[in-house]
């Protein structure tokens, strides 16, 4: 539960907020998106907790899409995971550190761009120098900072509604519209909704280390739906928090709403204490994608499905220490090119439909593999992962008609994948 709690809780809630106010212009509806984003991210975690107990393989998704749709989607996944969903990914959650880190010195990141990408390179760096060292190094800041970070967020949430009345805080602030009122459109919720659920993601990660996990059909199950619960109820409250505290004119205007919210209630003071928080708690999800995702790489190669060079070992550490450096590098060169609502929009479309694709996985194996074993069966099947698979469908379907070039685009780059396994079977098949 620790690791997915502290994989889970990263940048998201510190920084989508204003994008969601702005095109959803009501506090209300924006509570009920990211209840609904909460609810569909635990039918996700219901399907996924069958998936890890069943083949608790190192590598997650791809033994799970490899079993159930077969090898040449598997490598789709891994590609998609090597070239756009994990570099996007730590490359979004560091640059709000560095943003964070700016903010709490009083210096506005906006205007200081390179010194914010530079802080989260070196975020990057750090933890992959952590992951190599050894998984239990990796896990370790994880978990000892997911207490960190949820304490953080309860406070905020607490002080809040206990503090708020007397610096301007009203429950109005929840039933009023923006000033610059449109109405809200089927359109503008699932635009939002990318946003609500790049900060949900998270609750399937522990699935990528599930080889590493002792007793993974009684410890992974446990941990994904607890984990993922315990995010929701968190999430809601914060939410609740910020638009008690601003108004969702100024929520809408709020890029790193946590600072405005504690700086409203305690001044500088209180800016640089939230601020701490965050960047403890971004570092954190850099460092628990950076624990998860080259695993994903790992299991590919010793599958000879990948570059031979990603499966190699470090003779002390145990890890695979070439796919963690090979992850760090192109977060890198994400962070210093492009900007976080860039990166955020990019994972959630690179890597959501592949979720629903595990989930979709979940009804051919229980036809065509009833021998696998299944310590755990999915609460609520078959309407818990047809509800995950028909909301991604539709958002994605909602992406493309609402916003289609960078959607096209990161189709795009993932379709890319295709020849290349073609080519690489040919070229096994001849050798």
């Amino acid at each position: 539960m620790g690791v997915v709690v502290g994989i889970t809780i990263g940048s998201g809630i510190f920084r989508t907020p204003a994008a969601i106010a702005g095109l959803v212009p009501h506090p209300l509806a924006i509570l009920a998106l990211w209840i609904g984003g909460g609810l569909l991210s635990l039918c996700g975690a219901l399907s996924f907790a069958e998936l890890g107990a069943m083949l608790p393989e190192a590598g997650g998704f791809y033994p799970w899409l490899r079993e159930g749709w077969g090898r040449p989607v598997a490598f789709l996944f891994g590609w998609s995971e090597l070239v756009v969903i994990r570099a996007s990914a730590l490359g979004g959650m560091a640059l709000v550190f560095g943003e964070y880190a700016l903010r709490s010195a009083g210096i506005d990141p906006t205007t200081h761009v390179l010194a914010t990408r530079a802080l989260a390179a070196a975020v990057i760096a750090f933890s992959a120098f952590a992951n190599i060292v050894g998984v239990r190094v990796g896990a370790g800041i994880v978990n000892m900072s997911t207490a960190a970070k949820f304490a953080a967020l309860a406070a905020l949430a607490g002080a809040a509604f206990v503090f708020g009345g007397a610096h301007g805080a009203s429950v109005r602030h929840l039933t009023a519209i923006s000033g610059a009122y449109a109405p809200i459109t089927a359109s503008g919720l699932g635009i939002a909704l990318v946003s609500v659920l790049w900060t949900y993601d998270g609750f399937a990660d522990v699935g990528f280390v599930a080889g590493e996990v002792t007793n993974p059909g009684r410890t992974l199950p446990r941990a994904i739906i607890f984990g993922t619960i315990a995010v929701v109820v968190l999430y809601v409250a914060t939410n609740l928090a910020y638009h008690y505290v601003l108004p969702v004119d100024a929520v809408a205007r709020s890029p790193l709403v946590a600072a405005d919210v504690m700086d409203a209630l305690f001044g500088s003071a209180g800016v640089v204490a939230v601020s701490f928080f965050v960047m403890i708690s971004s570092f954190s999800a850099v460092n628990g994608g950076m624990l998860a995702a080259p695993r994903v790489f790992f299991a590919m190669a010793e599958d000879r499905l990948f570059f031979r060079a990603l499966a190699r070992v470090h003779p002390q550490f145990r890890t695979p220490y070439v796919a963690i450096l090979l992850s760090a590098v192109l977060g890198i060169a994400l962070v210093m090119s492009r900007s976080f609502e860039s990166l955020a929009n990019t994972f959630v479309l690179a890597a959501w439909p592949f979720y629903a694709l595990s989930v979709a996985a979940l009804f051919r194996l229980r036809r065509t593999r009833p021998d696998l074993p299944r310590p755990y069966r999915t609460a609520g099947y078959p309407f818990v992962p047809a509800i995950f698979v028909i909301g991604v469908v539709w958002f994605v379907v909602n992406a493309l008609v609402n916003d289609p070039l960078p959607t096209i685009a990161t189709f795009a780059i993932i379709a890319i994948g295709i020849p290349i396994y073609f080519f690489s079977f040919f070229r096994r098949a001849v050798s």
